[in-house]
């Protein structure tokens, strides 16, 4: 489950995930993307994940699709709040990959940090 949430940034695309991410989810989380992008060009991601047990296959194409029609450019920071140690190695792979994005791990006790590095 995806559920957005308010981080008091006006160009901020806040989520937090708990359990398995459906299409449902998807396709709202990358509604408000588009809409994001469309109010304030670049955008910054807050992603909170308290528990994760996977992605439908059809919540994946969605993503796919997006980002074929979308992409990542108007992304410029993102912030991984999380006590999942396994996440952080990830974060380090998508840091050497996405190059232009700012990416960062934050645990969950330093949730203020990560909406500070998102300012």
């Amino acid at each position: 489950m995806i559920k957005i949430v308010d981080i008091g940034i006006k160009n901020a695309l806040a989520f937090q995930i708990s359990g398995k991410i459906t299409e449902i989810d998807m396709k709202i989380l990358l509604d408000k993307a588009k809409e994001k992008i469309k109010n304030n060009g670049n955008i910054v991601i807050f992603e909170k994940i308290d528990s994760f047990e996977g992605v439908e296959i059809a919540a994946i194409i969605e993503e796919f699709k997006y980002l074929y029609e979308i992409g990542m450019s108007n992304i410029i920071k993102f912030a991984i709040v999380t006590d999942k140690k396994w996440i952080e190695y990830i974060v380090n792979i998508e840091k050497k990959i996405f190059t232009n994005i700012q990416i960062k791990y934050f645990h969950f006790t330093e949730e203020k940090n990560a909406i500070e590095f998102l300012k």
